[in-house]
């Protein structure tokens, strides 16, 4: 995969990017990073790349053209250009895997109060946003996407290290997990994970999954459809909650 990232500041990417699980695919070749600064597109001395808003307004706006031309200088057929945008639609885990299965993936940061929606017009595939609030530019979300995508390209996480365990995968939260030592300040490491009966933990494991998801993140939930075995978990959970009220 080849990733190019359209930015005002690419040096805050190398560090972040360049380490870790993701500097590793990096330096095995599976995926390709290269980040753009938009300035170099700006055709004036001073670099200059924001101006005030038509229609007044606080804050300034990047101009279409820099981002234009960014854009396109990287741009190909099988590009899909992703402007990280407040506006955009919230990124999940499924996103992410869908955009896994992409060649050519350009992000595009914004920054101050946005691009000219010219820009967005003429070369913008998709708007996302990592979630409701509020950042001081894209990069930010950029490095989200990117972490999020790479990790799941073939080679780039080892079987101890799969993916397809984590929280969000299938839809659920991850179950709790535990490491030596067996008891630590009097809290012990749950008996059913020293038994040896990998059947017998999965189905604790499961079970964790779903009751974790339960009490943070019930709106996953909501339009799940439950297999049989879910819907008896889940209704044992819920039993065990309303006695305890």
């Amino acid at each position: 995969m080849k990733i190019d990232i359209m930015t005002l500041f690419p040096e805050m990417f190398k560090e972040t990017l360049g380490t870790s699980i993701i500097g590793n695919a990096i330096e095995k070749g599976i995926v390709d990073i290269e980040y753009t600064d938009i300035r170099e597109f700006s055709n004036n001395k001073h670099n200059k790349v924001d101006d005030y808003p038509f229609g007044g307004g606080k804050g300034m706006l990047i101009k279409a053209e820099p981002v234009y031309e960014a854009v396109m200088s990287k741009k190909k057929e099988s590009s899909k250009v992703i402007y990280l945008s407040p506006k955009g639609k919230v990124f999940n885990q499924d996103m992410a895997i869908e955009l896994s299965k992409e060649e050519h993936l350009i992000l595009v940061c914004g920054h101050y109060e946005g691009i000219d929606q010219r820009a967005i017009d003429l070369c913008i595939d998709q708007e996302i946003s990592i979630g409701d609030y509020v950042l001081t530019g894209g990069e930010l979300g950029a490095m989200v996407l990117s972490d999020a995508i790479i990790r799941l390209l073939p080679g780039v996480l080892s079987d101890d290290e799969s993916f397809e365990i984590e929280s969000h995968y299938n839809g659920l939260l991850e179950f709790p997990q535990y490491t030596r030592p067996r008891i630590f300040k009097d809290l012990k490491v749950p008996d059913i994970l020293l038994s040896g009966n990998h059947k017998k933990i999965e189905e604790w494991r499961f079970k964790e999954s779903i009751k974790a998801t339960y009490k943070n993140r019930p709106d996953l939930l909501m339009n799940r459809k439950f297999t049989e075995e879910e819907k008896k978990v889940l209704d044992e959970i819920k039993n065990i909650r309303d006695e305890k009220k």
